[in-house]
């Protein structure tokens, strides 16, 4: 008697371009850009690897009349609770597994969490088993030129760490560095990867002109600036088909043996049951299932040198938007702020960093969703810093405090602010 066992789908040569950045560098702006630019009948998967647990942009994106992503034909997983290259590769094939598998997309856009160093991920995706499965194209990286002048980014490992890595930067928010700033940001950029190339956004500039509606050439302007967008546009799309260096230079290719290095991908049904859920990395980790079914729910933690914390909320709760707004603009040393909360204005979504506050009207959600992510000072002899530095004892008790927040105290606070 025979056992007919179903065929492993072979996946060869997918398009996979990973799109990286700080947090907070602008990496969702670009991404939407590209997939602007996708042919109507092309099939695309964009995986998204968030921070924290709670899963923000997985909660709209599940909400069909928030966005149309299904009828553009792209497919969507995202992957909460942590770095999706930090532990092990698991939770990396399992994600791309089931894109791959379950959508059948000819191309594939990663985004790694902001807080992850992107070698991790090259890494991983410089192993065997992707090597035939995946045509690794140019990593595109976001460069915020607005974070770059600020030394707490610039010295900061994870900061320059996304430079390393990168075939191609992406540099935005710098119309406010003149000229040799400018320079002074190539210099910089040019001592990390001399190889890379560099695209600077124009959106910025034609954004920043005005036109007079009086002048007689506004009309040539118009036309200039359409040109000159549409150029930038092209040059972005045209990275998804350039080779990286970058990840080919890790790649070690088994040529006495290459259907080593190919990988066989099973239904979720046989290949990916058997896969433990636990993990820390994964969209259906305990935690989640947990907040699913007993909210209102909040976690905190530190991760390298952040604090993170979420809260879920009952649709039910309303919650004072300007209240709500001016309560976490108070937090210290806030470096993101993303939610989905229902307030007395409606359902509103939140999109904070410290260099754009960003609040939009969406439609009704299963619940409300608010993730933060502070970064830590240095909490050691701030005493001795103050002599060594010259930085006032207010500036680091500030930092001090911060290693010290109480958490119940945030949860009354936030709790007050339901109406």
């Amino acid at each position: 008697m025979s056992i007919s066992v179903k065929n492993p789908i072979i996946f060869q040569n997918i398009p996979c371009t990973l799109v990286t950045g700080f947090l907070g560098a602008g990496k969702t702006t670009v991404i939407n850009q590209l997939l602007a630019t996708k042919p109507n009948d092309e099939r695309w998967a964009l995986l998204i690897n968030e921070f924290g647990r709670i899963g923000i942009d997985g909660a709209l994106l599940a909400s069909s009349q928030d966005n149309d992503l299904e009828q553009q034909n792209i497919a969507m997983r995202e992957v909460s609770g942590g770095c999706i290259c930090c532990t092990s590769q698991l939770p990396l094939q399992i994600a791309i597994s089931r894109l791959l598998n379950d959508h059948h997309p000819q191309r594939l856009l990663i985004e790694p969490t902001g807080l992850a160093h992107p070698r991790e991920l090259i890494l991983q995706l410089s192993a065997p088993h992707w090597q035939t499965a995946l045509q690794m194209n140019a990593v595109i990286t976001v460069l915020s030129g607005e974070q770059w002048q600020q030394i707490k980014y610039r010295d900061h490992d994870g900061f320059q760490a996304h430079v390393r890595d990168a075939d191609v930067l992406i540099v935005n928010r710098y119309v406010q560095l003149d000229t040799i700033e400018k320079q002074a940001l190539v210099e910089w950029i040019t001592k990390l990867n001399s190889q890379v190339k560099i695209i600077w956004v124009v959106s910025e500039l034609i954004a920043a002109e005005t036109i007079d509606s009086s002048d007689v050439h506004s009309s040539d302007k118009f036309v200039v600036n359409k040109l000159v967008t549409d150029a930038y546009s092209s040059t972005l799309n045209d990275q998804l088909n350039q080779p990286s260096s970058i990840i080919s230079n890790q790649r070690k290719v088994t040529i006495s043996n290459p259907k080593k290095s190919m990988i066989g991908l099973q239904s979720p049904a046989n290949s990916l049951a058997t896969v433990p859920s636990s993990s820390s990395s994964t969209d259906e980790t305990k935690a989640q299932a947990s907040a699913d079914s007993d909210l209102p729910y909040r976690y905190h933690e530190e991760q390298q040198d952040f604090q993170l914390a979420g809260w879920r909320l009952p649709a039910h709760y309303i919650l004072n938007a300007d209240d709500l707004q001016n309560w976490l603009l108070a937090l210290p040393n806030w470096e993101r702020i993303k939610g989905v909360v229902h307030t007395y204005d409606g359902w509103m979504k939140i999109n904070f960093n410290p260099g754009s506050l960003t609040t939009r009207t969406i439609d009704p959600q299963t619940d409300s969703r608010l993730e933060i992510i502070l970064q830590l000072g240095n909490t050691v002899d701030t005493h001795a810093v103050d002599k060594a530095t010259g930085k006032s004892e207010t500036e680091n008790d500030a930092k001090v405090s911060l290693a010290l927040i109480d958490w119940e105290e945030c949860d009354r606070e936030l709790m007050a602010l339901v109406i």
